[in-house]
């Protein structure tokens, strides 16, 4: 299968429940930061989205799905998800804990379900970008189909600008 063609369990998982999806591939251009990767896929940044996971003082797990410019305000999303306090997931759990690796982590196909919220500007949008599952691919989907494979809600989660 040429790298034009790979698929990845993100893209298996999406074709498994029908739901129509872009898939997009930059990963010859080496590219790791967000705000790149929308330009290059000639993407408002506003509709690219990235996958943070944290972890709250109850040890349990949280998932935030963000605009890629956008930083993660931790008292606002604590607060949303009913924790006293949330911190980043080390990154050297994210693998062991996910199934993901930094960069490639996606909402979709965790090794777990863990509580989703994603920022509420992606209500706004017909369609959003997120990671395909590994590092050099992105997806593009309706957050209504994204609805039919995890269950998340809606909130500001993101640092005023």
């Amino acid at each position: 299968m040429s790298k034009k063609d790979e698929k990845t369990n993100v893209m298996r998982l999406l074709e498994q429940k029908k739901l129509r999806y872009e898939a997009y591939n930059y990963e010859k251009l080496g590219l790791t930061n967000g705000k790149e990767i929308a330009e290059a896929l000639g993407e408002d940044p506003d509709r690219v989205f990235k996958t943070l996971v944290t972890v709250g003082k109850t040890k349990e797990h949280y998932v935030f799905v963000i605009p890629v410019c956008a930083e993660l305000d931790l008292k606002k999303a604590a607060k949303v998800v009913g924790e006293k306090s949330l911190a980043m997931l080390p990154q050297k759990e994210l693998l062991p804990l996910t199934g993901y690796v930094h960069g490639g982590c996606s909402p979709i196909g965790m090794k777990k379900s863990f509580p989703t919220v994603l920022h509420e500007t992606a209500e706004q949008y017909e369609t959003i970008l997120f990671s395909g599952g590994k590092v050099g691919f992105q997806v593009e989907l309706a957050p209504s189909s994204l609805k039919k494979l995890i269950r998340f809600s809606f909130a500001d989660v993101t640092v005023d600008q």
